[in-house]
């Protein structure tokens, strides 16, 4: 049970930086963050796109992540940048790259063709571990199929919410600076997006994926982001995008598997192990295979973390 593979290792907290701001990779680098994102898309302003992409190959080719999850972000597939992010980016330096994170996907075509232009990067390039996926569910149109995007691609490990475009789409009023899940209190009595959130979670769950909460706009509200991460993990996600360091440990906090959860693994596990396929019994209740595989992630994180 302790198969310490590169998708199981823990997915508690991710952030993202600039791509164009090299000095700043080298910081995220010495942080407990389990994911680094390294961003070409809305952080980046759209005459310096070319200069990000060799800063990001840089970084990528210069710095030791270590055991941190490394993810790039392209521009969106509607831009003139997306498919010169891919290409670019990944054939200098795929093999150090563990998840492309598309932004705004509004239809499982969108997971299709970066697929296959990942399977012609990794072909050329002698590549034989497949980079991952991430499908940010940003529009009313995405969050309309992302039962069928969740389904889209082996290469698919994980979905995220983007809680700004998100709300850009569908015309909600922005109540904060940030837009990014403040002060929602005064407009909506409970949680405004737990329909969203919830239903992002029911796909990918149902496919084995990991769940990705939207960031906390407010950095140094910290009894806010402590909130917002708990009602995300309550809803089914496994983690929440941050747009500080200074999240980093409450994120993590939050996100680290409770002697509890991990216990329940163990149970399932232990049941599953000689099983060769199909649901097993546990304490009388029945656990299908994408239970089991959700059981399997959150032992290995426990296993990754020391908690075992």
């Amino acid at each position: 049970m302790e198969d310490k593979t590169r998708i199981d290792k823990p997915f508690r907290s991710l952030i993202s930086v600039p791509g164009h701001k090299g000095k700043m990779h080298a910081k995220v680098v010495a942080s407990k963050v389990d994911v680094i994102m390294l961003d070409l898309e809305d952080s980046v302003p759209a005459d310096q796109k070319e200069a990000a992409r060799k800063t990001v190959i840089d970084s990528l080719l210069s710095l030791d992540f270590n055991v941190k999850r490394v993810a790039l972000r392209i521009n969106s597939l509607d831009t003139p940048f997306a498919y010169k992010d891919l290409i670019h980016v990944t054939e200098a330096a795929c093999d150090h790259i563990d998840t492309i994170v598309v932004p705004k996907v509004n239809h499982e075509g969108d997971i299709h063709f970066v697929s296959r232009l990942l399977d012609g990067v990794e072909m050329a390039s002698g590549q034989k571990r497949k980079i991952h996926i991430q499908a940010c569910i940003e529009t009313a149109q995405g969050l309309s199929r992302v039962k069928e995007i969740a389904q889209a691609d082996s290469r698919l490990s994980s979905i995220s919410f983007g809680i700004a475009d998100y709300q850009a789409s569908i015309g909600a009023a922005l109540i904060s600076l940030s837009g990014h899940g403040e002060n929602e209190e005064q407009v909506y009595p409970g949680h405004r997006w737990h329909f969203q959130i919830s239903r992002i979670v029911m796909a990918a769950k149902a496919n084995g994926l990991v769940a990705l909460d939207a960031p906390y706009g407010n950095f140094k509200d910290d009894a806010g982001l402590k909130k917002s991460a708990g009602l995300a993990k309550a809803l089914g996600c496994d983690g929440k995008w941050v747009i500080h360091p200074d999240q980093i440990d409450t994120v993590n906090q939050v996100f680290t598997p409770s002697t509890e959860e991990i216990q329940r693994a163990r149970q399932i596990l232990e049941a599953s192990d000689d099983q060769s396929r199909g649901a097993v019994a546990v304490d009388g209740r029945m656990v299908d295979l994408a239970t089991i595989r959700i059981a399997r992630r959150v032992w290995n994180q426990a296993v990754f973390l020391g908690r075992t």
